[in-house]
C-alpha cells in the first residue's frame, strides 16, 4: 500500500476520491493512457486517487500433460503479476512525486473475482477511470460493464493516446431521456469547471419529440454556473459518427453522454452509440446509467 502526502485543495468540487482500474493481461497496449489521465485528473481536482492494478490469473483443468501445463501456468500467473504489482508501484511514485494522495492495490485474482472487486471498489469512489482498449471483446469492455451498471457511479473511458485531463470545452450528447439526464447532472462538476458546453442533440434517427429538448434542459445548467449552448444536429451516418464529428468541430476535451445497456446476443452489452464510441472515440467519455 502507498500513502504519500495529500495534494492541496483542487478545482473541481464534488471529485475527492478517484478510482483507476487495471487488468494486467501482459499486452504492449496497456492501460498508460488511463493511468496518466486518472493522474491529472485526481491532481487538477486535489483528489485522492485509488490505483487497482490486478493481474487475470489463468487457471487450467487437470489432463495428460497437467504437470508441465501446471507449470507453465504458474510461470504466467507470476509474471502477469509482477507486471500489476510493477503498474502500481509507477503510480504510487509519479503520484508521490505530483504531491497527489495515492492507494494502491496489486492482486492475482480469477477472472469473475477481478471484475467483482473492480466493481465494488468502484463503489466507494466519485468516478472510475479505464482505458477504452482496442479490441471489441476484451476485459476492458467488461470493466466498462460491471462498473457502469454494477457501481451506480459514472466511468470516465479514455481512449489510448489520450494521457492529459481537460474539460475546458465539452460535449453533452442529449437525447431528453433519463440516462442523458443523469449523466449530466453527474457530470456538474466537469460542466462547471468548462469554458463552454454544448449540449446536442442528434435529430433524424429516432423520435424525439416526447423528449425533453436540448433547449429545455440548457437553463437547468445554467443555474448551475455552466456556460452553455445548445446545438440541434441531423444525423451524418450515424448517432455516433455525428458526434465524434461535432466533438472535433467543437474541440471538446470530454464526450458526457448516458450508457444503455442491451441484451448481450442483441448488441454485445452496450448499446450501440455507446458501444461505438467506445471502439472509436476521439476524446474521453464521461458515461452514466
Amino acid at each position: 500500500m502507498s500513502e504519500p502526502h495529500a495534494a492541496g485543495r483542487g478545482t473541481i468540487p464534488g471529485i475527492r476520491d478517484v478510482l483507476v482500474g487495471i487488468a494486467e493481461e501482459g499486452r504492449d497496449d496497456g492501460p498508460e493512457s488511463a493511468l496518466a489521465y486518472a493522474l491529472a485528473l485526481a491532481g487538477t481536482a486535489g483528489a485522492h486517487l485509488t490505483v487497482q492494478s490486478a493481474a487475470r490469473r489463468l487457471t487450467v483443468v487437470a489432463g495428460a500433460a497437467w504437470g508441465v501445463v501446471q507449470e507453465l501456468v504458474a510461470s504466467e500467473n507470476g509474471r502477469l503479476r509482477a507486471l500489476a504489482q510493477a503498474a502500481a508501484g509507477r503510480a504510487a511514485a509519479d503520484a508521490a512525486g505530483l504531491g497527489i494522495t495515492c492507494t494502491t492495490e496489486a492482486s492475482a485474482l480469477a477472472y469473475p473475482d477481478l471484475i467483482a472487486r473492480l466493481t465494488a471498489r468502484a463503489r466507494l469512489a466519485d468516478l472510475t477511470v479505464l482505458e477504452a482498449g482496442t479490441r471489441e471483446i476484451d476485459i476492458e469492455r467488461d470493466l466498462i460493464d460491471a462498473a457502469l451498471f454494477g457501481s451506480g457511479r459514472p466511468v470516465v473511458v479514455v481512449p489510448p493516446g489520450c494521457r492529459t485531463f481537460g474539460a475546458r470545452r465539452v460535449v453533452v450528447a442529449w437525447d431528453g431521456g433519463p440516462q442523458a439526464a443523469r449523466a449530466a447532472n453527474d457530470a456538474l462538476p466537469f460542466l462547471r469547471l468548462a469554458e463552454a458546453v454544448e449540449i446536442v442533440s442528434v435529430v433524424g434517427e429516432k423520435d424525439l419529440s416526447a423528449s425533453v429538448a436540448g433547449a429545455e434542459f440548457a437553463p437547468h445548467l445554467t443555474r448551475h454556473g455552466v456556460a452553455v449552448s445548445v446545438n440541434d444536429l441531423p444525423v451524418v451516418g450515424d448517432v455516433a459518427e455525428t458526434l465524434r464529428i461535432q466533438a472535433g468541430l467543437f474541440r471538446a476535451d470530454m464526450l458526457v453522454m448516458g450508457a444503455y445497456r442491451r441484451a448481450r446476443f442483441r448488441e454485445w452489452l452496450l448499446g450501440g452509440v455507446t458501444r461505438s464510441l467506445l471502439l472509436r472515440s476521439p476524446v474521453p467519455l464521461f458515461l452514466a446509467h
